[in-house]
């Protein structure tokens, strides 16, 4: 077999983690086409669960593009789960468990 390094990148959703930091609708979609055209294999395109417009961009790029894999963020909860799945959101997921008390809080 092979070996494939597997380039998964988080810019659209780390991206936005600064404090001021943020992208519009259109500007990840633009981003998201330049890494398709670069040959990322996995873009993590947002944070579905955290809010409408976050779901509304990842659901957009997923839709249009279509030589990498699109994902979203989810808690290991199944509200974060089911904003990521479905015919209308995301193909793929990318979940994750906190590992401090607050934030672990919210996985239930």
């Amino acid at each position: 077999m092979a070996d494939h390094l597997i380039i998964f990148d988080t810019t659209l959703r780390d991206g936005e983690q600064s404090p001021g930091a943020s992208m519009t609708r259109e500007e990840k979609m633009r981003i998201a086409k330049q890494l398709e055209r670069l040959r990322v294999d996995v873009i993590e395109a947002g944070f579905p669960a955290s809010s409408v417009g976050d779901f509304e961009a990842v659901r957009a790029i997923a839709g249009a593009i279509k030589d990498s894999t699109v994902c979203g963020l989810a808690r290991a909860n199944e509200n974060d789960i089911a904003r990521c799945g479905g015919r209308s959101s995301p193909p793929s997921r990318a979940a994750f468990t906190p590992s401090s008390p607050a934030p672990r809080s919210t996985c239930r």
